[in-house]
């Protein structure tokens, strides 16, 4: 069963990274429980320590759509705002397979 994927960097303005990466933490938490997201990883590169990486799988591109909605999304954008310099998307994927768990 295919599933689809996204996966993006934001970067803080200086200094802010971990402050992001709370945020992005808090996101994540919020995300335990929709059932239509399976994946939501957050993660950090110690070379950049501005720059927040997530990776959500979602069971198709209308349920990630439709997470933006959300009041725990809604709630992480105003907050988050203030300190996001700037964001990189790559390319969407579409998952045919793979594990994830923690």
């Amino acid at each position: 069963m295919q599933r689809y994927a996204v996966n993006r960097s934001t970067t803080a303005t200086p200094g802010k990274g971990e402050e992001l990466q709370r945020y992005l933490l808090e996101d994540a938490e919020g995300m335990l429980a929709v059932d239509n997201c399976y994946c939501y990883i957050v993660g950090v590169n110690e070379d950049e320590p501005d720059k927040v990486f997530a990776y959500e799988v979602w069971e198709d591109a209308a349920a990630h759509q439709a997470s933006l909605q959300m009041d725990v999304f809604r709630q992480l954008i105003n907050k988050a705002k203030p300190i996001i310099a700037g964001m990189e998307d790559y390319p969407d994927l579409t998952i045919i397979g793979g594990k994830a768990t923690f």
